[in-house]
């Protein structure tokens, strides 16, 4: 059977190996529901909603359609444009002095 040929040390040995690969198991179990508990309610009570700007727009120059928020703005006449690129805004700017 399973433990005949072993010594008395050998299944002590084993069997403190098990209690510890359980309490590991167990530490391990803990620590990330304590890590979902707290850590996330913590991070989520210092951080404000940041407002959502993936709207698509048309940049002036170009024509083109881009998401707001990775658009480089310019205030010009009152109000803030937003270009695709700042290379189209550099061009506007140029088209506008001239």
């Amino acid at each position: 059977m399973f433990g005949r040929g072993w010594t008395k040390d050998d299944r002590f040995l084993i069997r403190l190996l098990i209690i510890f690969g359980l309490g590991y198991l167990a530490y391990r179990v803990v620590r990330s529901w304590m890590a979902t508990q707290f850590l996330d309610k913590q991070q989520t009570k210092n951080q404000k909603p940041q407002p959502i700007e993936d709207i698509m727009i048309k940049d002036p120059y170009c024509g083109a359609y881009f998401p707001q928020r990775q658009g480089e703005t310019l205030r010009y006449d009152g109000q803030d444009l937003f270009f695709c690129s700042k290379e189209c805004r550099d061009k506007f700017i140029k088209e506008k002095q001239a």
